[in-house]
């Protein structure tokens, strides 16, 4: 399929205590799936949806131990089960929100994790290789020694090469890129971007990093963006946004910045995109990179984990580490 829609859907949940909460989400995020593929049906094929990060669970314990207890699932679960039902039933593909995952190969550390599902089940699985540091406790892939599977992994299917990053890591060019270049043609953005930084100018740092990415990379963003209002996230608000942008940062549809669930739709041609990515010599940043010439990459910058489970202390740590490592490089005359 060529030409279909995408959603991008925001969500406003209290922010769950224990895992039991989990479902009462997971029953909502199912009915909007349903709303959106039989509403828009008389217009649009929707067969992309895309949800926020912490749709499931956020982080709101201080220690790896207590998300443990409280929040973590093992992914898959009952809840992706229930999101492959609704894929079945309606031949959509659904980017879920963030689970805190539990994998007993890694049973010291958390991730972020969000999952690609498809008619057929659980496709792939993403976890957030750039944590938000100090306060995430989430551990990245960057952390584990022989982590044993791709942290960027790309999914070839009938409506396009599916790729996905969570919130932070959109911050990093090089993440997204490695995404790009693992074949993705459509990229999805699973995020909890908090206010100041939200859809707002002047620090509208998500509109600008969605449009960049999408520019930088030749790629459709499909931008799900956290809705949940102060009382549900404290400290923070959520300015919502959610988008989609097209491979030459064209805003395709955005809701309007504010808290609230919000749903947005927008033609995704991957047909067409297929045929820019040829036909184009100008302006082609994947085909023109000079990888070889960027030395920054080939130190390391930020360090390993050398202890688990992460706590902030250690992250501040690590933090202080880089910063004194890029004090200590020397500039050039």
């Amino acid at each position: 399929m060529s030409l279909y829609y995408a959603a991008a859907c925001q969500t406003d949940f209290a922010c769950p205590a224990d895992r039991s909460e989990i479902t009462s989400r997971t029953e909502r995020m199912c009915q909007m799936a349903r709303q959106t593929v039989i509403g828009y049906e008389p217009f649009h094929d929707v067969r992309l949806l895309a949800f926020p990060e912490f749709a499931h669970g956020a982080p709101v314990y201080d220690s790896v131990e207590k998300l443990q207890k409280h929040l973590a699932v093992p992914v898959p679960n009952e809840h992706t089960e229930a999101y492959r039902s609704v894929c079945q039933e309606l031949g959509c593909f659904i980017q879920t929100g963030t689970f805190l995952e539990f994998d007993p190969e890694f049973p010291d550390v958390v991730f972020n994790t969000t999952a690609l599902i498809g008619p057929t089940g659980v496709l792939a699985k993403y976890r957030k290789v750039n944590p938000w540091i100090p306060w995430e406790l989430h551990a990245s892939p960057h952390d584990l020694h022989d982590y044993p599977t791709d942290p960027f992994p790309v999914v070839q299917t009938e409506i396009g090469a599916i790729g996905v990053a969570i919130c932070y890591d959109w911050l990093f060019p090089e993440t997204i890129r490695q995404i790009a270049f693992n074949g993705a043609e459509i990229i999805v953005r699973v995020s909890a971007y908090m206010d100041p930084w939200g859809a707002t100018p002047p620090m509208d740092w998500w509109t600008l990093f969605n449009r960049a990415r999408a520019v930088e990379n030749t790629c459709f963003v499909v931008a799900a963006n956290q809705g949940a209002s102060y009382k549900h996230y404290p400290p923070f608000s959520w300015p919502g946004g959610s988008m989609v942008v097209d491979y030459d940062g064209r805003i395709l549809a955005q809701a309007d910045p504010g808290p609230g669930e919000k749903i947005v739709v927008a033609p995704i041609d991957v047909g067409n995109l297929r045929e820019e990515r040829t036909r184009r010599q100008g302006h082609d940043m994947r085909a023109h990179l000079r990888s070889e010439v960027h030395s920054y990459m080939q130190e390391p910058i930020f360090p390993h984990a050398q202890q688990h489970p992460l706590t902030v202390d250690t992250h501040q740590k690590r933090i202080e580490s880089a910063k004194e490592q890029l004090r200590q490089r020397p500039s050039s005359k």
